[in-house]
Formats: C-alpha cells, structure tokens, sequence
C-alpha cells in the first residue's frame, strides 16, 4: 500500500541548478523536477536552456560497456599516469586520480596517481546510499522490474525528523500550475521515492539522502511487505535497539560493496548525512573512498554490475547532468559532452595570520572529490572516460582547480583520439546539435 500522496502550492519560477536525469523522463519517473527543466528548457516557462551535451533523451543515456563485461581496471599506463602528475604540478601529492579512458573499450587505458589515496568523499558518498537502495530493491523484486519501477514512482515518502537538518535547496515543481519552487526540505515535504533520490544526486541536498538512507533501511528490513505505514516507521526507529538499527545500516550500506565486487576498505558510507540522522542510527563506521575504487565502480556500472542492469541504467540516468554544472563539470572543453557526475567536499579553517577563509578554501582542511564520466561525439571526437580525482590541497579554491583539471584531462584525452578515429566497437550515440 503506497502512502498517500499531497499536491504542493507553489507560487514562482526560478532557475533551475544543478539538476539530473534525461528531461523527457517525467512520464517514466514521476519526478516533477524534470518535467520543469524540460519544460524550461523548451521556453514555455522561464528558466535555464541547457548545453547540447545535456539534451540526450532516456533512451540514449545507456550504459556503454554491456559487451565489456568482463573488464577490470588495467594495470596503470606509464606515459598516460605520468601525463597525470604533470598536469597535477608541485602539488601532486595532495591528490589522489585515476582517469579510465575507454574510448575504444577493446583498448582501455588506465592511469593513475596515488590511486588508493583515502579521504572523506563527501556527498559522493550519496552514490553509496543509492546504490543501497537499489539493492534492497532487487533483493525484494529480483525478477519483477514492473514492481520496482512501481515503488520507485508511486511510494510516496514524507520528510520527518531524519531530514533536519541541510542548507541545499530542492526544487519542487507543480505540474499543473507549472510553477517551481526552490527551498530547503521541511518536516512534512513530500515526494516519491524516485525523486528523492533525484534531490540527493541532483542538488546533493542532506535532508533527501537522509530519507532516501531510512527508506532503504525499510526496504531491507520489510522487503515484500514495503512501504509500511508512517505509523510503523514510526514505531519501528523508536523501539527497535540501537545496536540491531546500527546491523540494519551495515547490512543496507556496507553489505552492497562487497556484494557488487568493491572493497569496504577502499570506500564506504558510514553514517547518515543529517544530524538527526546521526542520532537515531548509528552507522557504526567512517566515510571514505579513493579515486581508483570510485572509478572501478563506476566501470562496474557502465558494465551493468552494479545489482544488475536495471539498477545501474537507473544509477546513471540519475547522474546525468541537465543543468548549470559546477566544479569539475563547469569546466568550458565539457559543454558539447554528456556529463555524468558527483562531486563533494568537506573544508574547514583555523586561525592564520595574512589568511582569509573562503569556500572550498580551506587552510585546516579543504576536502574536494569529483567523479565524472564524460561522453562526447562533437566535431569527430569519439571520446568516453572515467575520471576520479580527490584532493587536500590547502589555501586554494579547490572548485576552481577541479574545474582546471576537468579541462586538462579532457585535452589529454581528446589528442589520444583525434577527430575520425575509427573506434572497434559501435560509436557512441550523437550529442544532439545546439
């Protein structure tokens, strides 16, 4: 039995920022955003026209190595991992990347430097959480992707006090009204499942991957018997013992990694991303990743292996950027490419003479990780790659440096492919003109 559902009252248009999924996915999904963003981008209401590398359609944001199943990571390329450090400069030691250029998938390359560098990933961490959920999906549903789809579009998900508290803003928009609203997440918002997970890959925003982190929880707990009513919920985080709470969150989260072939000690998601979340759960664990396991399991989805097919076409359709990109994705060279992306960072500041503190200008900390994968088919390029970078590197706009050496690994790869290669395998799908 789905919860009940709510129409919002929203009163104005703004721009749209940041946002995921291919725009005509709203029939599919039910997730109203988008439905706003195509809607936008068509000019029937104000808003942000996309680039032309974010106009492929659901159909054609696919996974491109189900014939490469088979492949891992190669063994680092000398001369492509040494491009890598020198493109990094006298700072190299304060990142960790990995860049997996598959352009011709029977011929993959491999670089990287400090690979199995580990920090806090951040909101990367929020691709651990979907994967979570879409496990628990197929370990209820194995067979029945109508059901799947089903609960995915139709449960309805009600914010309680896991989602306090965030300062990113989700975009909710009315279909009927068509007018958007843009706020942070009350107690008491409401949305399906799907497009909570869209508010916590596209926006990134904590109070959604917090819920998405309890709906997963629940899926795991009841599998066939989900959703149970908020009365349940209810009853169940309050009376069950926190020690069996904190083998739920390691069975939902931490189970998934070694499930689906990666190492728990190379990546993980240990807690919640809310406060109150925190609170209520304990996840019993740090958070961390390094660039190679983010780009392996990245290569495991564009495989069809992480769960299986259906959940990771799903994983990656919600990666797809459809709006104004940031960090490392802002980089200029990306604008024509299809760009799926997750970034995250983490930066604090302490007292220095002659240092003013800023965003992502930390001089205690100053976390930033980016992982993309970059699609482009424009002016004869045939270019598809992976890219992992995580860095620590203090006093500097670690955004602005991301965005830098988005562009730099974008060069690189394009002189490995000049315009008309032939590729071995079948070309990419065409990046819609502008």
């Amino acid at each position: 039995m789905n919860r009940p559902a709510v129409f919002f009252i929203l009163t104005l248009f703004l721009p749209l920022l940041a946002v995921a999924y291919p725009l005509d996915g709203y029939q599919d999904t039910g997730i109203r955003r988008v439905e706003g963003a195509r809607l936008a981008n068509e000019g029937v209401i104000p808003g942000r026209k996309q680039p032309a590398g974010a106009l492929l359609s659901t159909s054609e944001v696919d996974l491109r190595l189900l014939n490469y199943r088979n492949m891992d990571l190669p063994a680092p390329d000398p001369a492509f991992s040494r491009q890598l450090v020198k493109m990094l400069g006298s700072s190299a030691d304060n990142y960790g990347i990995a860049v997996l250029d598959i352009s011709d998938p029977a011929n993959p390359v491999y670089g990287e430097h400090r690979g199995d560098y580990r920090q806090n990933t951040g909101s990367v961490g929020k691709i651990i959480v979907a994967l979570g959920l879409f496990q628990a999906l197929a370990d209820a549903w194995p067979d029945d992707l109508d059901k799947r789809r089903g609960i995915l579009k139709n449960t309805i998900v009600t914010a309680d006090d896991f989602s306090v508290s965030d300062h990113h803003k989700i975009r909710v928009f009315n279909v009927e009204t068509r007018t958007l609203a843009r706020h942070t997440m009350p107690v008491g918002q409401q949305g399906s499942l799907w497009e909570y997970l869209d508010w916590t890959l596209s926006v990134s925003s904590n109070s959604a991957a917090a819920m998405t982190m309890r709906e997963a929880m629940l899926l795991k707990q009841y599998g066939k018997s989900y959703p149970p009513s908020e009365a349940e919920i209810q009853r169940f985080f309050k009376d069950t013992p926190k020690q069996e709470l904190t083998d739920l969150f390691q069975r939902t989260f931490f189970d998934p990694i070694t499930r689906n072939g990666l190492d728990i000690e190379k990546i993980r998601q240990g807690s919640f991303f809310t406060r109150t979340g925190k609170k209520k759960v304990n996840g019993g664990g740090n958070s961390y990743g390094t660039a190679r396991e983010l780009v392996k399991l990245t290569l495991r989805m564009e495989q069809g292996r992480l769960v299986d097919e259906f959940s990771s076409r799903e994983l990656k359709r919600l990666l797809y950027m459809t709006e104004r990109r940031i960090r490392y994705a802002s980089a200029p060279a990306l604008r024509d490419s299809a760009v799926y992306f997750k970034s995250g960072s983490l930066y604090s500041c302490m007292e220095e003479e002659g240092f003013n503190c800023g965003k992502y200008m930390g001089n205690k900390r100053n976390y930033m990780n980016s992982l993309a994968i970059i699609e482009n088919t424009s002016n004869g390029y045939q270019l598809n790659y992976i890219a992992g970078l995580i860095s620590n590197v203090l006093r500097v706009n670690s955004a602005v440096e991301h965005q830098t050496f988005g562009m730099r690994i974008h060069r690189m790869i394009e002189k490995a492919h000049p315009p008309g290669e032939v590729r071995k395998s079948a070309p990419l799908l065409p990046i819609p003109p502008r």
